[in-house]
């Protein structure tokens, strides 16, 4: 926490709060949550009691109030508040504007998620467009970097929606890469050769639903596992679709993986297209998609950008990192031509 301004300094906002018993929890242990809100926003923020000054330049006081209002309308709807809470709500203030509606923006217009074990709330902007797309549109591309929250909004959604019997069963599928045409060789069943490229969806369902919720799941058919060389010839009715890691598909794949939408299903279909693990000189499934599909009607496309990583803020940077390097050697590269 700063120092508290001088007498002679004004405040440039005041905000007062009417529950003194959530103040600490808006606070966090030993003031950490009003700090790194000073910290990434560069204000001064000083508590007296139930009341909060707030200096600094006017664009940063705006964010500040508008995070700190979000974070408590968090905590008297029973959410929680924690570093991550705090860092998400602080990445939409930044792009809101100062409109007043950041608690809505942060799912309350009926973006956010409700499952079984959890609230699933947008953490950026581009989240929540993606979550409305999800809504609302029978096919979506999430396409972006890792830790954007591709996969496991998808997730949410399908156990969502298959929790209302909106869809009969989630389908899920992914390339795996690595193996190609040895899977035969792997020990164990089809299930135990597939689950190691498969494990981040699992991660998510279990982030979603109770253990013994899943597992009774996949016993019953309701979450079902299908490499993608066991989709051709299907028709994927009622069912909710998640394709992951797609930028190692195939055009043929992802062609055949696309046609099985059937009846009453949605498909999500997320990659990045930076980390395309096929044989050199083959194109990549995802990439001819977005060529082919751009203008479709009813498609939905989600771009995320590092902007968006919601892992440890490291990720962001890593990413950041990689993305300039790979843009001064296609610099390079022309400058040659």
């Amino acid at each position: 926490m700063s120092q508290p301004p001088s007498l002679s300094a004004t405040p440039a906002a005041h905000l007062e709060f009417d529950d003194n018993r959530l103040l600490a929890l808006l606070f966090g242990e030993y003031d950490q949550n009003l700090a790194r809100i000073e910290q990434q926003l560069g204000v001064s923020l000083v508590s007296r009691g139930n009341q909060l000054a707030i200096t600094g330049p006017q664009d940063s006081v705006d964010a500040a109030r508008e995070t700190l209002n979000a974070l408590y309308q968090r905590l008297k709807h029973g959410q929680t508040v924690d570093r991550n809470d705090v860092d998400a709500v602080l990445r939409m203030a930044r792009s809101a504007g100062g409109d007043g509606n950041l608690f809505d923006r942060l799912g309350q217009d009926g973006t956010a998620v409700r499952t079984q074990r959890r609230l699933v709330s947008p953490r950026t902007p581009v989240q929540a467009v993606y979550l409305r797309a999800l809504r609302d549109s029978d096919m979506v591309f999430a396409l972006g970097p890792a830790g954007t929250g591709k996969t496991y909004l998808a997730v949410a959604v399908a156990v969502a929606m298959l929790a209302k019997g909106t869809v009969d069963r989630i389908v899920l599928s992914r390339p795996a890469v690595e193996a190609g045409e040895r899977l035969g060789f792997l020990p164990g069943d089809l299930r135990e050769k597939i689950d190691p490229y498969l494990r981040p969806l699992y991660d998510a369902l279990y982030d979603m639903l109770p253990a013994e919720q899943v597992m009774k799941r996949l016993s019953n058919g309701e979450i079902e596992v299908a490499p993608l060389a066991f989709m051709r010839g299907r028709t994927l009715s009622n069912s909710f679709v998640i394709v992951d890691e797609a930028q190692n598909t195939t055009p043929v794949q992802m062609k055949m993986l696309l046609t099985r939408l059937g009846e009453n299903s949605r498909m999500v279909v997320t990659g990045d297209l930076s980390q395309i693990d096929l044989p050199g000189g083959v194109r990549s499934g995802l990439r001819d998609a977005i060529d082919v599909l751009a203008r479709v009607e009813g498609i939905s496309f989600i771009w995320f950008t590092d902007a968006d990583v919601v892992r440890h803020a490291l990720v962001g940077r890593i990413v950041r990192a990689y993305d300039e390097r790979d843009r001064n050697k296609q610099q390079a590269d022309d400058s040659k031509a």
